[in-house]
């Protein structure tokens, strides 16, 4: 092959390195560091991160496992140290440190890593708090599980094939021959080079059913496979709170994420947490918790403790400050803010039966490890059938033997090569032979010979019925479905995570976090705002500056909305609680909020976010809107009535239940009733004619709008007009009624100059 001179280096057209004349290979930098990293990734994500599709295992657990199957340390076994598996492992299979191995070890010890253990342990395995905490291996003894079964029970029936181990004195399995998708059963997560994997675990029977319906209708769809299998089943008693569109996206892609939510119940006025969500630690959850209380954001909460024991592992005890507290609220907060809510990534990354790493949907994989399965029964009936084969070859041989006893006594006897004699007298193979000259004398009884007669004709028919196995495909298809009937009846047990639909945790926000004791917020003409407690206080006798005075206040709660107006119709939220006393002369909104140049304030209301209110321009024009449309962030505020030029906002009237009827007054001393239904709700804009006033009057400034009231067929309605005023009841209103839009009735002497509208 021609090279040619790469920068002094020989090379051949493939680019790798050729051996010059001193023995030594070259090549160029670049190509040797990429092609030592690309194989070292290629190790990192076959042999360490991901699980293997056949039996859920990577190589280090597979190791293990099959290390203390050796040892004899089966879940009938004596407990052994755990220091002599670890060194049987690295010693014979896993050249590796021995704490990972031992970590390893303890990760599928641990009932609340795994859902269903490959090892039991005796001693210090950790804790939920703190998984890490295990004991010494030296300290600790093990042994192999119930559920270590399902991986070990044929692998010395030639279902799978085996590989020399690291120094090539000793054999291992390439796989172990799982008799159920033990990766969807206990997950696995990794993170390899440029890729991981994060497979939860899942209940065992839901599976083995996933799997028989696959069986049974290999097009079955994944929605038609979740009806078996839901979603995931971990160790811990939580709550799976994902969508079920949600998770079939997921288990259909192989990708997605699935949150889990903490169990909780009520006992004697208490909240007890007896479930947490999976590898979630109580002391941490304790710890978010305590923070926050300390920091005054829980102030419904008095006390937290842990009364976890061994009969209850998780007992988490939050004790509300009274019985008035809302405890779905709170939870739902502590759900958003602590690990209580947890969400877990989905990601179904395995290594194939093709030795590459796929992400498989939940039907891919199921249908590609029951190829597997399939492949492990064939080999085990094709090695079954081979060892009934030699069995039956040489009872016929002793059969021969028996029939011809005298004979073969006599060769026995008296001839020095009784093995050829035997072979060229009665056509028997080596085997055979061998087999006749290790009898013992004991074995030459008649009772012996009906025995061989009955294994032959017990040899035969499992002969036979294996054969019809291995021809048909139904027939081991019923097989399969068979033995993972028996097993899910087995080893199944019930699930432990429930699936629920229930709402989006929501944190409390500044807002919900104050009290609800009574506040009034007092405005004043010039804009200076303060807030008192209760709402017996008097406004207008409270103390102004110079020459301001008092122009509105309202009544509320510290965690109701307060909305302050302009007379340019913009709407400005302060919260209540930030607002200074009463007792001083409060501080200037400008200081603030930033209303436009030559806009004042003209009222403020306050309410939760559904109270209604009418809001108007003195042209004449207005609507109903809602407090909570009223509402915006920053210092700017919302525009939400359009005042044209020249004219100004009134200030907000609040719609009290029950108003039927709307009061609309001019400065001309006209006044016109209708009903409310005829003015309409905005969330902003310039509104409607409420009252009609002559354009003429308007531009010469010579009539404006100036009060409006909603009441009701119960209410009053008080005028005001300088230093007197009228109270009319309902039935008196009756001469003002009218539509929306007209001009009105004049009110009577002495009230042509109305100042305010009041309802009693």
């Amino acid at each position: 092959m021609a090279t040619r001179e790469t920068n002094g280096v020989s090379t051949n057209g493939t680019g790798r390195g050729v051996v010059p004349d001193d023995g030594v290979e070259r090549m160029p930098l670049h190509q040797y560091t990429e092609k030592a990293y690309l194989d070292y990734s290629m190790y990192v994500i076959g042999e360490r991160a991901l699980p293997h599709l056949g039996d859920g295992l990577k190589p280090v657990q597979r190791r293990i496992v099959y290390a203390m199957s050796r040892l004899g340390l089966n879940a009938a076994a004596k407990f052994s140290k755990s220091a002599r598996t670890v060194g049987e492992v690295i010693g014979k299979f896993h050249p590796h440190g021995d704490a990972a191995c031992y970590e390893a070890m303890v990760l599928m010890a641990q009932p609340f890593s795994f859902r269903y253990p490959l090892v039991e342990g005796q001693g210090n395995w950790g804790a939920p708090d703190d998984p890490k905490s295990f004991a010494a291996q030296r300290y600790t003894e093990s042994r192999l599980s119930n559920y270590a079964e399902l991986l070990l029970a044929e692998v010395g029936r030639g279902t799978v094939d085996f590989s020399p181990n690291f120094d090539g004195t000793l054999q291992e399995p390439t796989l172990l021959p799982a008799r159920l998708p033990m990766v969807l059963l206990n997950g696995s997560t990794g993170i390899a080079v440029g890729m991981a994997t994060d497979l939860p675990p899942h209940n065992l029977r839901e599976v083995a059913n996933a799997c028989v319906h696959l069986i049974d209708h290999p097009h079955a769809t994944t929605q038609e496979l979740m009806a078996h299998v839901p979603g995931p089943d971990f160790p811990a008693d939580a709550t799976v709170i994902t969508p079920p569109a949600e998770l079939l996206e997921a288990y259909s892609t192989g990708r997605g994420t699935v949150r889990a939510r903490a169990h909780f119940s009520r006992e004697n006025g208490d909240i007890v947490v007896t479930g947490l969500p999976h590898q979630v630690s109580p002391a941490r959850v304790l710890e978010q918790i305590g923070a926050q209380m300390q920091a005054k954001k829980l102030p419904m909460l008095v006390d937290i403790r842990d009364e976890s024991d061994h009969e209850n592992p998780t007992r988490l005890v939050l004790t509300p400050r009274s019985n008035r507290v809302d405890v779905r609220r709170l939870m739902s907060h502590l759900f958003a803010t602590t690990d209580l809510e947890r969400s877990h990534r989905l990601n179904f990354n395995v290594i194939g039966l093709d030795r590459r790493p796929r992400v498989l949907g939940l039907k891919a994989l199921l249908g590609e490890w029951l190829r597997f399965r399939t492949d492990c029964v064939r080999r085990r009936i094709e090695f079954r059938l081979e060892a009934i084969a030699r069995r039956l070859h040489l009872v016929d041989g002793l059969l021969i033997a028996y029939l011809n006893l005298e004979e073969v006594i006599r060769i026995v006897r008296e001839e020095d090569d009784a093995k050829e004699k035997l072979m060229a007298a009665f056509g028997l193979s080596d085997e055979q032979a061998t087999a006749i000259l290790d009898l013992r004398l004991r074995q030459l009884a008649r009772l012996e010979e009906r025995k061989l007669n009955a294994e032959k004709r017990e040899l035969a028919a499992e002969q036979a019925e294996l054969s019809r196995v291995l021809s048909s495909d139904a027939r081991m298809r019923d097989l399969i479905k068979e033995e993972i009937r028996a097993d899910a009846a087995r080893y199944g047990d019930d699930r432990r995570t429930e699936l629920a639909i229930v709402d989006e945790a929501r944190a409390f926000t500044e807002t919900d976090l104050l009290s609800t004791e009574p506040v009034t917020v007092i405005l004043s003409r010039k804009g200076w705002a303060r807030a008192a407690k209760g709402h017996d206080i008097d406004a207008a006798e409270l103390a102004y500056r110079g020459d301001d005075g008092h122009l509105a206040a309202v009544r509320g709660r510290n965690n109701d909305i307060c909305v302050f107006f302009d007379s340019a119709g913009r709407a400005y939220v302060v919260p209540p609680h930030t607002l200074p006393s009463a007792r001083g002369q409060g501080e200037p909104l400008t200081g603030r909020l930033k209303p436009p140049d030559g806009a004042r304030f003209v009222g403020v209301s306050m309410g939760d976010a559904s109270a209604r209110l009418l809001v108007a321009s003195d042209v004449g024009y207005g609507f109903a809107t809602t407090l909570g449309e009223t509402t915006s962030k920053g210092r700017a505020g919302k525009a939400v009535l359009n005042v044209p030029a020249g004219a100004a906002a009134l200030a907000p009237v609040a719609v009290p239940a029950g108003a039927s009827h709307v009061a609309v007054a001019t400065s001309r001393g006209r006044l016109v009733v209708f009903a409310l239904a005829q003015v309409p709700t905005l969330a902003r804009g310039k509104g409607q004619k409420l009252v009609n006033i002559p354009p003429k009057a308007l531009r010469e400034d010579e009539e404006r709008l100036v009060a409006l009231a909603a009441l009701g067929e119960k209410n009053k309605l008080v005028v005001y007009a300088g230093a007197r005023h009228t109270t009319l009841r309902f039935r008196d209103l009756a001469g003002y009624l009218g539509e929306r839009a007209q001009r009105g009735r004049l009110l009577p002497r002495g009230f042509q100059r109305v100042d305010r509208l009041a309802v009693v």
